[in-house]
This record gives C-alpha cells, sequence and structure tokens, in this order.
C-alpha cells in the first residue's frame, strides 16, 4: 500500500472532498486524524469510514480513525489540535488542509464586508495557521519517517478557475492567496524535507454547488448559475481525482515535488516521478505573470 504507516491529518474531513481522501488514505493503508467544525458530521464520518473495513484484513480500521471538532480560522482550536496529535502520534506525516467556504456570494459592491473577512479568515488565515503548527511538528521529525532530513507533506486546495470568478471576489481572493502562499512555504521548508503542493480538484458536487443554486442567478451570475445546474445533472467530477492525487502527493511517488499548483482533473501527475528534474527546474504548474513575450505580443 503507497501509505501504509503514514500519519495524516485532514481539516475539513468530515464531508465531501476531505471524506473522499480520508477513505482514500485508509485503503492505502495510512491512519488519518479528521478536524471540522461540526461534530456530529465527524462521528458520522468516523462511523462511515470504519465501515468500509480493513484493507487486508488488518486489524480494526476503526484504530485507525481519530476526529477532533475545531474552527481551522481560529488560532487556539488549531494549536488545541496539533498538541492532541503530538501527544498520539508524535507528528504527522501529512497534512491536508481541506477545509473551505465559499463566503458571500454576489457582486463585490454588494456584498457584506464582515462576510467577506469572515471566509478569506476559513480559507486563506485558516490554511497559514494549520501549516504554522504542524509544519512546526513536522520539522521535529526524526531521520527514517517521512525523509531522511525529518520530513513530512503539506497539501492545499486552491480552485476557482484561472482567472476572473465574477461574484465570488473573497473566495477567489483568498484562494489566490493560498497558491502563493504554498509556493512561499515550500521555499520556506525545503531544507527541512517538507513538500508543500497545493490541488484544484475540479467541479465536485458539493456543499459548493448547492450555496450557487441556493443563491441564484441574480448573486450567482446568470452563467455560473446555468453551468452549475448542468452540473448538477451531471453529476460533476468526481471528489476521487482530488483523493487520487492526494495520494499521490503524500506517497513516496511524489519525492522531490514542491511548490506546484496541480489540476486533480488536467495534469497527468502519473508521468511526474519520470520527468521530475524537468518539472521542478521550470516554472511549470506555478502561478505566474504572463508578459506580453510570453503570448507574441510586441509593445
Amino acid at each position: 500500500m503507497k501509505l501504509a504507516n503514514k500519519k495524516a491529518i485532514i481539516f475539513g474531513g468530515s464531508r465531501g472532498i476531505g471524506k473522499a481522501i480520508a477513505e482514500a488514505y485508509l485503503k492505502e493503508g495510512a491512519e488519518v486524524f479528521l478536524v471540522a467544525r461540526n461534530g456530529e458530521e465527524l462521528a458520522v464520518a468516523q462511523k462511515e469510514l470504519a465501515a468500509l473495513g480493513a484493507p487486508g484484513g488488518s486489524a480494526s480500521i476503526s484504530e485507525k480513525i481519530s476526529i477532533a471538532v475545531a474552527d481551522v480560522s481560529k488560532q487556539a482550536d488549531v494549536e488545541r489540535v496539533a498538541d492532541e496529535v503530538k501527544k498520539k502520534w508524535g507528528a504527522p506525516d501529512v497534512l491536508v488542509n481541506a477545509a473551505g467556504v465559499y463566503g458571500p456570494i454576489g457582486p463585490a459592491t454588494d456584498i457584506d464586508p464582515a462576510a467577506w473577512l469572515d471566509a478569506i479568515t476559513i480559507n486563506l488565515f485558516g490554511t497559514f495557521l494549520a501549516i504554522r503548527s504542524f509544519a512546526a511538528l513536522m520539522r521535529e521529525k526524526r531521520p527514517g519517517a517521512s525523509d531522511d532530513r525529518g520530513g513530512g507533506v503539506i497539501i492545499n486546495f486552491v480552485g476557482g478557475g484561472e482567472g476572473a470568478y465574477p461574484h465570488f471576489s473573497s473566495y477567489v481572493s483568498a484562494k489566490g492567496g493560498v497558491a502563493r502562499l504554498t509556493e512561499t512555504v515550500a521555499a520556506e521548508l525545503k531544507d527541512d524535507g517538507i513538500r508543500v503542493n497545493a490541488i484544484a480538484p475540479g467541479a465536485v458536487n458539493t456543499k459548493f454547488l448547492d450555496d450557487i443554486i441556493a443563491a441564484g442567478p441574480e448573486k450567482s451570475g446568470k452563467e455560473t448559475y446555468e453551468k452549475s445546474l448542468k452540473q448538477k445533472e451531471s453529476g460533476g467530477v468526481s471528489p476521487d481525482k482530488a483523493a487520487a492525487l492526494c495520494v499521490f502527493l503524500a506517497s513516496d511517488e511524489s519525492r522531490g515535488l514542491t511548490g506546484k499548483i496541480l489540476s486533480a482533473v488536467w495534469d497527468p501527475y502519473e508521468t511526474f516521478p519520470h520527468n521530475m528534474e524537468k518539472i521542478m527546474s521550470s516554472d511549470v504548474y506555478t502561478m505566474r505573470r504572463v508578459q506580453p513575450e510570453d503570448r507574441d505580443i510586441k509593445m
């Protein structure tokens, strides 16, 4: 199994993509520690994941699932969970920052500033808080864990497409920040053997989609609303695609890959192990300013 004996903490692990990642990690032999704000949803997720049974007829899978109720946007909550994880494991091998919200939907001139800031706090500041606490634990890891210098893996979530996303200014501002945060922290933690990457999961049918439809075309925008209705009917992108990419990033197959932003839908990451040197020596899979010469435009 690709993640045998790995220990992974998953923020936003009670439902949707986070839960799919937890299931994939368990199937690959990892232990998981799920964190979310809703205790009831966490308990349900724990029960449902435990019912899957342990792979290969090994020990009870319920022993490999821990949960904690916490708000990722609150420093005291994140630090409390970090203390719990340290007591249980010493340090995690993997941190997945899958917790997030769409925030207020509507034109930037019309939405409530407090709601706008609240979504930034959850999506961007919460990702920072988790990295801050758990990267510190990963730095303490002894040789022989994930990397001979200590090591660990951090996986963040970006989204919202590759350009403007009208009517979702808080969400895309936060996710753009997460992309830059990913690249920056990857550079800071490289010498510690800690790899940091971000993924875009694609148009998955989660509560986010329900929020767009509930907001209606006036707030979501006519084009986005109609696309969302079609996505709801078609079933959207499977969360298993994001989970599969998260397995790859957490495994030794992706050793050496850091500071990159990847699509779970479009990018051929299965080929990366054979092209790692080329990928890491270039700015592919990063967020960069497009200059005139990049488009054969002379100024």
